[in-house]
């Protein structure tokens, strides 16, 4: 089986986290938008590190539909629902409470501590936290984000999340691989700052302590486990797909994110992590 992981031109040689699962499924690192890659010589294009998509979002589109549901993973239809934030309005599971903002809608209520992000992001790029006295500023990134044509998500801050953090469980093919403990990426008032890398996630993103080996509850895993059910029945199994899980304002878990486009899986974490990537890609 030929194997291609896809980057960007950020990260020729893919990102860190990934380095031993592409060796161990003897993958070769091409740029998703090269125009001399030959896609159709791979049996399988597994998208990692193609974090500049969300600056050429329809371009990236319809790359992965040329690229195809028998090649890419994960699929194209998967990748073009998860692109789009508004897939939180359709998960039918508890998630944290969202207005989605449009260029055309009226301006939200705010109420208390918020956080703004745009519809199509990653890395934390153009997000921010607002606390009440710094509502004008959550206005002004919300229009930012509507000029560009985005649609802004208005969320309650929910203060479980300095306490406890999020909870990341990781899918590998199908099976939970292991489970993170993720500290609070917005940790000050206003909007996450950005590394050297425009097409980067927000420096905080690269904390050494970011992220950690954790452990779920069992509604925590009982709520990815719902959300993993449902994305396969519409989709069938995604390679790999990770659910972020934050504490409700009673402390009941409630889903901050579902990523299955290209999610760090922070395989560093999780001894036999990457060899259970690299399997599930060849299966």
């Amino acid at each position: 089986m030929k194997i291609a992981f896809a980057t960007c031109p950020a990260w020729p040689g893919g990102f860190p986290d990934d380095r031993e699962a592409a060796a161990l499924a003897g993958a070769e690192w091409r740029l998703w938008d090269d125009a001399a890659v030959d896609w159709e010589a791979y049996d399988r294009v597994v998208l990692r590190s193609v974090w500049d998509y969300t600056r050429r979002i329809d371009d990236f589109l319809a790359w992965c539909e040329r690229v195809g549901p028998e090649r890419l993973r994960n699929t194209p239809e998967l990748v073009a629902f998860n692109a789009d934030k508004r897939y939180l309005g359709e998960l039918g599971v508890p998630i944290v409470p969202t207005a989605f903002v449009g260029p055309d809608g009226p301006p939200p209520a705010f109420e208390g501590e918020v956080v703004v992000k745009p519809n199509v992001s990653a890395g934390a790029r153009d997000t921010g936290r607002f606390p009440a006295e710094h509502h004008d500023e959550a206005m002004a990134l919300i229009e930012q984000i509507r000029s560009s044509g985005r649609v802004a998500l208005v969320q309650p801050y929910l203060p479980g999340v300095d306490e406890r953090g999020e909870t990341a469980i990781v899918y590998l093919g199908g099976e939970v691989s292991h489970v993170l403990r993720k500290q609070p990426i917005l940790r000050a008032a206003g909007v996450a700052p950005l590394g050297e890398d425009p097409d980067g996630p927000a420096a905080v993103m690269r904390d050494d302590d970011l992220v950690l080996a954790g452990e779920a509850t069992d509604a925590e895993l009982a709520l990815a486990a719902d959300i993993h059910e449902r994305i396969t029945e519409r989709f069938d199994i995604p390679l790999y797909a990770r659910v972020d899980i934050v504490p409700g304002h009673h402390g009941e878990p409630v889903v901050m994110e579902l990523e299955a486009l290209d999610p760090c899986l922070y395989l560093d974490q999780a001894p036999g992590a990457a060899a259970r990537l690299a399997a599930a890609i060849t299966r």
